[in-house]
């Protein structure tokens, strides 16, 4: 990898750092996702590469290959090569906006349902669909992109889905319970959230006086109260189709198909949104889009799980100069990870205490 160079820090998702690295030779810019070898090389990790790997869309961040590989090991960090989006994160663009017009969430909406429509006929759910997890590539007319797979599933690798992921604002009723669930289902409820957001400015289960009360938004969540402010004018068509997704019993719940002929969502439909367009990245003799096989990723995986050397600088990824001269950042980086985890711990304890109780029963 030396013939990339350092720019930026991007952030982070799940389980890693993001980098924006640039090519010497054709100054091409790529996004690597950094995670450290060691105990966070888990199966969200392998799972990830796998379920995404298999992805080509245009509303879907792409894997790149770099030197024909998309999975490297460095001494310190396993590696992941993916497409560079230039406009950041939605959730971004929605803050500095405080919210959208109703054509404008439509735009955004319209995308998003094509890329969660590809990844459910390539039977992966994607279980943590949020506005940080939608980037925009930084054209005029912004190409909403779905990113971080660490919590997706995929009906053919594995049995269907019973954990509760996902982040609390977005999280489905079903998945606060431990039954089994589809996970296709409940990525329709989060794109509702996701709306929602876009429209008002705020999320639709959380009390905007206190946020932080997990088990009030669980008890919202599950009994599905929620309201649009009188300020929020939106037309009776969009009304409709919110009230047709936050339906708690999924098996009521509007699908992906029935969103895609809703009169709301063809209003103002990009023609390269249509069926007939789209139809293309639906074609099953779609070849497999890496030259790393399964077993060469699951090979280079499982041999990142074997933490580094206690000699080994961590601070140096080992991939370009620059990033020997980051130890300051990926110290502070580290330390949010640790409150980040301390709060998901809080998360789980509060669902755990809403279970036991029985207050909150799942609403047919």
């Amino acid at each position: 990898m030396d013939k990339y160079e350092m720019v930026k820090d991007l952030g982070s998702g799940n389980f890693g750092v993001a980098r924006l690295l640039r090519n010497k030779e054709t100054k091409e810019l790529v996004a690597i996702k950094y995670i450290p070898r060691g105990q966070k090389i888990d199966e969200n990790v392998a799972r990830e590469i796998i379920n995404h790997r298999s992805l080509r869309h245009p509303n879907i961040i792409r894997f790149k290959e770099a030197r024909k590989t998309l999975v490297v090991l460095t001494p310190t960090h396993l590696g992941i090569v993916m497409e560079y989006a230039a406009g950041g994160e939605l959730f971004d663009r929605i803050c500095t906006a405080g919210r959208f017009s109703e054509d404008e969430a439509r735009y955004f909406f319209q995308q998003l349902i094509c890329g969660v429509s590809y990844c459910h006929y390539m039977q992966i759910c994607h279980r943590d669909l949020k506005l940080e997890n939608t980037l925009l590539d930084g054209s005029p007319a912004p190409r909403l992109k779905i990113c971080d797979f660490g919590y997706s599933k995929s009906s053919l690798l594995h049995s269907r889905p019973k954990s509760t992921v996902g982040t609390p604002a977005y999280i489905a009723p079903e998945v606060l319970s431990r039954r089994e669930y589809d996970g296709k289902t409940a990525d329709v409820w989060s794109c509702g959230v996701t709306l929602y957001v876009m429209l008002v400015g705020a999320y639709p289960f959380e009390d905007p006086a206190d946020p932080k009360n997990f088990r009030k938004t669980i008890g919202r969540i599950v009994s599905v109260q929620y309201k649009i402010p009188e300020y929020v004018h939106i037309s009776q068509d969009c009304r409709q189709l919110i009230s047709r997704i936050f339906v708690a019993n999924p098996a009521r719940r509007i699908t992906i198909r029935e969103i895609r002929n809703h009169p709301w969502f063809l209003k103002n439909l990009p023609r390269e949104l249509t069926e007939a367009q789209q139809a293309q990245y639906y074609k099953r003799d779609t070849p497999t889009y890496s030259l790393q096989s399964v077993e060469e990723i699951m090979r280079i995986v499982g041999e990142a799980r074997t933490p580094p050397p206690s000699t080994t600088p961590v601070a140096g990824f080992g991939w370009t100069e620059e990033e020997d001269e980051e130890e300051g950042k990926q110290d502070k980086q580290e330390n949010d990870e640790a409150e980040e985890e301390e709060e998901e711990d809080e998360y789980d304890k509060r669902v755990k205490e809403v279970r036991a109780s029985g207050e909150f029963p799942l609403v047919d």
